[in-house]
């Protein structure tokens, strides 16, 4: 008997996304001025306490796993729901130093986990192309709601002045309880291998034995780099290298936030139907960054002083670079979430997010370190990381479960195998 990939209520995921992304949108493009204006405390010390606490916050990331595979992803990223809300609710009264860092501590944490989380639930209430479907379709609710988010903020401080700070951390706390209120109906499909939770502790050590997926990982790792390059490099590339006008970096977000709302569906759904591998899809992404990639390099060395020529050869690159993404990042996504054992898809996931953590950690200080050496540095690193990750994906593909690389494959029902079976000393290696 054939497993359904997708059940009725499905549609709660992608719109709490939506909802999710307009409260995000709201801070994120102003981060630093937010919390500035929101506790009151200086730039210097804000900029300080988000920084240690978003490191330290990646540590939630193996407890939200944990979390996960005994307690479910819907419950727990209800959970985190809940503890964003009340963060942000809480934000506008955090006007000391401590207070600020607890609520911020707190706050990174469930921050740093909610993807891992999110990605879990999409396993849990979809199977083979279903999730392809739902990943690209929440990916572009949640891109849409980010821009609408930020746009509000604006309108919202334009108004009101520095207290709309203050409104818009409330919006965003009451955006995290209605994405929570969303989810509810929302129930998982039952398990389509049949396999038992793990012994206490083995979680990890199957994850960090499971090379395959290790390598699947690590090459996100350095895709996530070239994620980074959007809002870290092009803007300090533009405006201290190429000294083009600050509305050029405006401009190269708008056209990527736009493009991924507005094409992440259809882009999606005209690579499954070319019945691509997720592997070599992601990979052909890769590719498209190094493609852009390249593009400023050679745009870093012209260097042309004409307004229009550098914005439309910035449009250019910003193009290429966001077909990129929209290729790359459903069908990344849904390989990890596929590739990982169901039993223990929330240790796995939690890793994979990991890669995206520590990129996010890394790209300021080494963008800012090639940059300094030469405008086009970065870029040619980021060349060599694309590319790279494209052929450990390629490498790897043959490794991997049949079913995480071809969605088709999902659709066939499977014996139930032992969870051992799948890992390290096995077929897998």
């Amino acid at each position: 008997m054939q497993k359904p990939d997708r059940i009725p209520g499905q549609w709660a995921l992608p719109v709490a996304a939506a909802v999710n992304g307009i409260g995000t949108g709201m801070y994120v493009p102003f981060t630093l001025v937010f919390f500035h204006y929101v506790t009151g405390l200086s730039f210097t010390t804000v900029g300080l306490v988000l920084t240690v606490t978003g490191l330290v916050g990646i540590a939630a990331l193996p407890l939200a796993g944990a979390a996960v595979d005994r307690f479910g992803a819907r419950r727990v990223q209800l959970a985190l729901y809940g503890v964003r809300a009340a963060g942000f609710a809480v934000y506008p009264f955090a006007d000391t130093l401590a207070a600020f860092a607890a609520v911020a501590l707190v706050t990174a944490a469930a921050d740093r986990a909610f993807p891992a989380v999110q990605s879990s639930l999409l396993g849990e209430v979809a199977r083979g192309a279903g999730r392809d479907r739902l990943q690209a379709a929440t990916r572009a609710l949640q891109n849409g709601g980010n821009g609408a988010g930020a746009l509000l903020a604006t309108l919202v401080i334009a108004f009101a002045g520095p207290t709309g700070y203050t409104y818009a951390a409330w919006g965003n706390a009451l955006s995290f309880g209605l994405a929570a209120l969303l989810l509810r109906p929302l129930r998982p499909l039952p398990a389509a291998d049949g396999t038992a939770a793990p012994r206490a502790g083995a979680g990890y050590r199957l994850v960090l034995a499971d090379r395959p997926f290790l390598v699947v990982a690590g090459a996100n790792f350095l895709n996530a780099l070239s994620y980074s390059a959007l809002s870290v490099l092009f803007p300090l590339f533009i405006l201290e290298w190429l000294h083009g006008l600050a509305v050029l970096t405006g401009a190269a977000f708008t056209i990527n936030t736009v493009l991924c709302a507005v094409a992440g569906v259809f882009v999606g759904g005209r690579v499954r139907r070319a019945g691509a591998r997720r592997t070599r899809a992601a990979a052909l992404g890769g590719s498209l960054f190094a493609v852009a990639f390249l593009g400023q390099i050679v745009l870093g060395t012209l260097r042309p002083h004409s307004g229009p020529v550098l914005g439309a050869a910035l449009v250019a690159v910003v193009l290429v670079y966001t077909l990129g993404e929209l290729i790359h990042s459903p069908a990344a996504e849904v390989l990890a979430v596929t590739a990982a054992p169901e039993a223990v898809r929330g240790r796995y996931l939690a890793a994979y997010q990991m890669s995206w953590s520590l990129a996010k950690a890394l790209a300021p200080s080494l963008f800012t370190a090639l940059l300094a050496v030469d405008g086009r540095a970065p870029w040619a690193v980021l060349v060599l990381t694309s590319a790279l990750a494209a052929a450990l994906l390629i490498r790897t593909e043959r490794h991997l479960p049949p079913d995480a690389v071809r969605p088709a494959a999902e659709r066939v029902v499977r014996e139930a195998a032992p969870l051992t079976s799948r890992h390290p000393e096995g077929t897998r290696s």
